[in-house]
C-alpha cells in the first residue's frame, strides 16, 4: 500500500495533438495536477520539508512560514500536516478563495498581503523574531533538486530519450532549473525554453521579478530561450486547452502551452514537452473560465 507521499511525482505525460498541425512535431503535456496536492509544487514542497527535517533545521516546536502565490502553499500545508508541523502561509490578497480555503483545510494559518513581494518581505520579517523556519523556495536548492531527481528523469523516461524541447513557466524557477540540469546531462542539445509575462500582464504562477527579488536559485545560462506571454494569450490558451484537448488547468499552464505552440511554429520536427502546472478547479471563483 502506498502512502500519500509515495504518490508525489510520476505524473502522466499526454500528447496534445489537436492544437497544431505539424506532422513531424509531437507536443506533450506533463499533467502535474495528478500530484496528490494538485500541482507541480508537491515535488519541491516534499523535498524542502524532508530536507529541513533531515538536516535538523526544522526543530520540534518551530513553525514553518512561507510566502506563496498559491500552489506551493497548498503543497506545503498538506505535507507539513503529514509530518505534524504547523505552518503560516503568506499570500497576495488577490489569491483565489479556493487556494486560501484549501490551505486552511489542511490546518495552515493564512495571512494576506498586498503583493507577492510584500508577502516575501513579511515572511522574512517574522523569521527574524524567532520561532519560525522559512524554507524559502526562491533560494532553497531542495526546490530545483526535487525536479532534478523526479521531473527530469520522468520526462526522459517517458519520451524514450527523444525529447528535443522542454517548455516551462517561470515563477520560483525551480521546475526549469532542476529539469534543465537533468535533461542537459542526458543530451546537451535539448533546448530549455522558459516563459514569463509581458510587461503589465498578471499571470498567477509566472513572474518577471524585479532584480532585488530575483530567485537566488535562478541561473540564466540554464535557459536557452525565454518567450514572453501576455495575460490575454494565457487566458485564451487555458480556455482552449479545456475545450480542444480536454485538459482543465490554470493560467500558468495556458502560458506554458502558448509558448510551446509559438516554438512549434518554427520547428519542422521535434518532441516538445511542456508543464501543465495544476488543475483548473483552483480558479473557478475567478473569471478565468467566464467567457
Amino acid at each position: 500500500m502506498a502512502t500519500l507521499l509515495d504518490l508525489v511525482g510520476n505524473t502522466p505525460l499526454v500528447e496534445l495533438n489537436r492544437l497544431h498541425t505539424k506532422p513531424n512535431v509531437r507536443l506533450y503535456g506533463k499533467l502535474e495536477g495528478h500530484n496528490p496536492g494538485g500541482s507541480v509544487k508537491d515535488r519541491p514542497a516534499y523535498g524542502m520539508i524532508k530536507g529541513a527535517l533531515e538536516r535538523g533545521e526544522l526543530k520540534p516546536g518551530m513553525r514553518l512560514i512561507e510566502a506563496t502565490s498559491g500552489n506551493t502553499g497548498i503543497a506545503l500545508a498538506m505535507i507539513a500536516r503529514l509530518y505534524g508541523v504547523d505552518i503560516d502561509l503568506i499570500m497576495p490578497e488577490s489569491s483565489t478563495k479556493e487556494r486560501i480555503q484549501t490551505m486552511q483545510a489542511f490546518g495552515a494559518r493564512v495571512i494576506l498581503t498586498e503583493s507577492m513581494e510584500s508577502a516575501r518581505d513579511y515572511a522574512e520579517a517574522q523569521v527574524t523574531k524567532g520561532g519560525y523556519l522559512m524554507l524559502n523556495q526562491f533560494a532553497n536548492p531542495d526546490n530545483y533538486l526535487a525536479h532534478y531527481h523526479s521531473t527530469g528523469p520522468e520526462i526522459w523516461r517517458d519520451t524514450n530519450g527523444q525529447v528535443t524541447h522542454f517548455v516551462s513557466s517561470m515563477g520560483t524557477t525551480g521546475t526549469i532549473m532542476g529539469t534543465s540540469r537533468y535533461l542537459k546531462e542526458q543530451n546537451p542539445a535539448v533546448q530549455i525554453v522558459g516563459c514569463q509575462p509581458t510587461d503589465g500582464s498578471s499571470i498567477p504562477g509566472i513572474r518577471k521579478w524585479p532584480v532585488e527579488y530575483l530567485p537566488k536559485i535562478f541561473e540564466p545560462q540554464r535557459v536557452d530561450r525565454i518567450i514572453d506571454v501576455s495575460q490575454e494569450d494565457a487566458v485564451t490558451m487555458t480556455r482552449k486547452l479545456a475545450k480542444v484537448e480536454g485538459v482543465f488547468a490554470g493560467m500558468s499552464s495556458g502560458g506554458s502551452v502558448y509558448a510551446a505552440l509559438k516554438l512549434i511554429e518554427e520547428l519542422d520536427e521535434g518532441v516538445v514537452v511542456c508543464i501543465i502546472c495544476d488543475r483548473g478547479d483552483r480558479y473557478l471563483s475567478s473569471d478565468l473560465f467566464a467567457e
